[in-house]
């Protein structure tokens, strides 16, 4: 019986429980179908820390291997170290995570040479077709030669990569309190962060994918408060929480408050126009007005994008944007392939903080200008037909302009708000944003009603 890969292959990735939704035998056809797809001779693959990622890495080398092609080996790495080791080593690659999911999940996200996605639309829709038609009716042949399986250590070319990015040598000290969440940055900032002027506070740096302190998706408020307490506690200047695979990074100021990822955004890409002036910076429409507005005053040209990895790197390899962020934390760079890396970001918010003598709050005060809910999610049957509501309510209004580039867009001269339905859950997703508070508060009440009506 053919395996249904409907629950598991999603809109960028693969992602499911295992054993009950995939195991090390299908991980080996979607080895195959990789390479089938990609028409590769040789890839790279790299995994995290949950249980059972050795052994699904593992399948799905032997399964490219068996045909024909090279398979090189990182082991433990974060998702954008594996992105990196695509790009310098110019090779298709895979990275079993399942980011910030519980323990029983793990998935693969896949990329071509030079870290470019495979998602949909090229070339995921085939490689799952390949793995269902292989699981019932046998692996394809071997071919007549099989590739080999080598093991390389990147981490260090990966710390020196980013670290030739952003220059912190002439830094004033700082201290940073960094919560790892016991995700893969617990493997990587000892590296990257060695010999700078940094004072290291760890958290929960221990490798361990069944996540014993909390969640690793420090998006959630919830998941922050050890490191918030642990700031104030401390002293430090600033705080940055990674997400399990360690390609998200949030920041926390001296005072323990959440600076919004639209702040960071605006901040770095001030960074970069000041390298490459007039550059074209991306962001999503979830972010804050204050991104566009602050690359238009550094001489840039901001771009609109829909939400989602894919749509970020395809318009950055068509605009050849210097970089591009989103709402969910995820910054994506010209220099690192246009892939995301929190890393490098949390290395400029490091950079910008020490080559001044004022506190995080005061350099991010300037980037952070509006009054924004958060992403708000509510449980509906029917998403569709609350979203027309809300647009039907709206519609007519004077001053309001509607969008439907992803979801819906409502924007007036003092607030807007985005409504988007999940791909995956019965969920409509808000976000609003007004130019004081107390207008956000009255906006997101308003459309939290619409949304939630039971009539």
């Amino acid at each position: 019986m053919a395996a249904d890969l409907s629950q598991i292959v999603k809109a960028y990735d693969v992602r499911g429980v295992v054993p009950d939704q995939w195991d090390e035998t299908l991980a080996e056809l979607f080895g195959a179908a990789f390479v089938r797809v990609t028409g590769a001779d040789a890839i790279v693959v790299g995994h995290d820390m949950r249980p059972s990622s050795p052994g699904l890495s593992g399948a799905f080398a032997r399964g490219a291997a068996r045909l024909g092609a090279d398979v090189t080996l990182i082991g433990l790495c974060s998702t954008d170290q594996l992105y990196f080791a695509s790009g310098s080593l110019d090779l298709p690659g895979a990275m079993f995570t399942a980011s910030h999911n519980p323990a029983q999940y793990n998935g693969i996200k896949m990329c071509r040479a030079g870290a470019a996605p495979v998602g949909q639309d090229t070339g995921l829709s085939e490689i799952r077709v390949m793995v269902e038609r292989w699981s019932q009716e046998g692996a394809p042949a071997a071919a007549p030669t099989t590739g080999t399986i080598t093991e390389r250590d990147t981490l260090k070319d990966y710390a020196a990569h980013l670290k030739g990015l952003v220059d912190l040598t002439a830094i004033r000290p700082l201290k940073v309190v960094v919560d790892a969440g016991n995700g893969m940055g617990g493997h990587t900032v000892p590296t990257v962060f060695a010999g700078l002027p940094l004072d290291l506070v760890p958290m929960y740096f221990e490798l361990d994918g069944t996540f014993p302190n909390h969640e690793a998706n420090p998006l959630d408020p919830a998941n922050i408060v050890d490191l918030q307490a642990r700031v104030r506690a401390e002293g430090a200047d600033l705080g940055l929480a990674f997400d399990g695979d360690a390609d998200r990074c949030f920041v926390v100021d001296e005072r323990g408050e959440a600076v919004s990822p639209s702040a960071i955004t605006a901040l770095v890409a001030a960074r970069e126009l000041a390298k490459t002036p007039g550059g074209t910076i991306i962001h999503n429409l979830i972010t804050s007005w204050s991104v566009p507005e602050v690359v238009r005053e550094k001489g840039g040209s901001p771009v609109r994008t829909r939400v989602g990895h894919s749509f970020i790197k395809e318009e950055m390899a068509k605009t050849g944007a210097i970089f591009g962020g989103e709402h969910s934390a995820h910054y994506y760079f010209k220099d690192f392939w246009n892939a995301d890396t929190g890393m490098l970001a949390a290395l400029h918010v490091l950079a910008a903080l020490g080559g001044q003598d004022g506190t995080l709050s005061e350099l991010v005060a300037s980037y952070d200008r509006y009054a924004g809910s958060g992403e708000i999610n509510s449980t509906v049957a029917d998403q569709a037909g609350r979203t027309a509501a809300v647009k039907a309510t709206y519609a007519d209004q004077d001053g309001v302009t509607l969008d439907e580039l992803d979801g819906l867009t409502v924007s007036a001269d003092d607030w807007w708000f985005n409504l988007r339905p999940s791909n995956t859950e019965p969920l409509l997703r808000l976000n609003v944003e007004a130019r004081d508070e107390a207008t956000m508060a009255k906006v997101r009440d308003e459309v939290l009603a619409l949304i939630r009506a039971t009539g």
